[in-house]
């Protein structure tokens, strides 16, 4: 049995369609194992899914700060040799790169011991590990056409999604987020942290009398989840929920979604929903716009910038 090693964390974003695709590797045959850190957010999610984590001591590199980029250039050269030890460990054939800081340090170890190495980008543009790591690479699997990244090498696949947004029954899930029958709702999320900017602006639209006609349901990330719980109270036809560790259910019982335009968009337009993307202003190479501009092209979704966001727009 074939054995692959699949180093992604930091976020969900990278997290869940690694997930995805471990969970197709071993209905093919293949086992499967993953590299992550203890403090993000593959430490809690991988093993949770069933499947075995190793943690390598790796952090982002702050260019802003040349004392931090060189306490994480150290730890990142150190965890390619722990890495390496891991996947000999493992038995490892293949690994693949699935984003967050980990993959860089697991994919230069996979590349030393001539490992075949698969990358996976889920934005429009490639991210620092994988401009690095894309020459060395088996395959390189695009989410979106990216310019001058041509050849055998590349693949556009799109982003994987998780069985869940596919297969999740509509009815069961309003039922259990008690959402009434025939009753619109408007799902808003914004990432396993959360989107301030929106979830400020959703508790301010309707903290005082309620979403009138519709059922709102927020999942509001940990970061902000004490706040806006404590401005919304028991506001009727208003579900607040911390987080999911998929939004399949959420998407069955949406009829519109309110939501950044990071790699959920992939799930989004899986689900066949709706969209209000607002961009977060602040992603690397503004590849959220690009992310979002993708879905308003095709007619599935409108676009608002995050400052021209507020809850007089959302209320009407």
């Amino acid at each position: 049995m074939a054995h692959v090693v699949i180093a992604a964390g930091g976020t969900a974003g990278h997290v869940v369609p690694a997930l995805a695709v471990a969970d197709a590797l071993s209905e093919s045959g293949a086992s499967v194992s993953f590299i992550g850190t203890r403090e993000r957010a593959e430490a809690e999610l991988v093993p949770a899914a069933g499947y075995e984590i190793d943690f390598l001591d790796v952090r982002g590199l702050d260019r802003r700060n040349p004392l931090k980029a060189a306490v994480a250039a150290g730890k990142a050269a150190a965890a390619v040799r722990v890495a390496g030890r891991l996947l000999s460990r493992r038995g490892a054939e293949a690994v693949m790169g699935g984003g967050g800081y980990v993959a860089g340090p697991a994919g230069l170890a996979a590349v030393r011991r001539g490992l075949p190495l698969v990358l996976t980008e889920a934005d429009s543009h490639l991210g620092l590990t994988n401009r690095i790591l894309a020459r060395r690479a088996r395959r390189v699997c695009l989410a979106f056409e990216i310019a001058d990244r041509e050849g055998d090498r590349y693949l556009i696949t799109g982003r994987p999604v998780p069985k869940a947004v596919l297969e999740a029954d509509r009815d069961e899930a309003r039922a259990s987020f008690g959402i009434e029958d025939g009753v619109a709702c408007l799902l808003v999320f914004g990432g396993s942290l959360g989107a301030r900017s929106i979830n400020e602006a959703v508790a301010e639209a309707f903290a005082a009398v309620g979403p009138r006609g519709f059922h709102v349901l927020q999942i509001s990330g940990s970061r902000d989840y004490a706040e806006i719980r404590r401005r919304v109270g028991d506001v009727p036809q208003y579900t607040l929920l911390e987080y999911l560790p998929d939004l399949g259910d959420a998407l069955a019982a949406a009829d519109l979604v309110l939501a950044r335009a990071g790699g959920s968009v992939f799930e989004l337009t899986a689900a066949g929903r709706p969209a209000i993307l607002v961009p977060y202003p602040y992603a690397s190479a503004n590849h959220q716009y690009e992310n979002a501009r993708w879905m308003l092209d095709a007619g599935a979704a409108i676009v608002i910038d995050d400052a021209e966001l507020s809850a007089e727009r959302i209320r009407t």
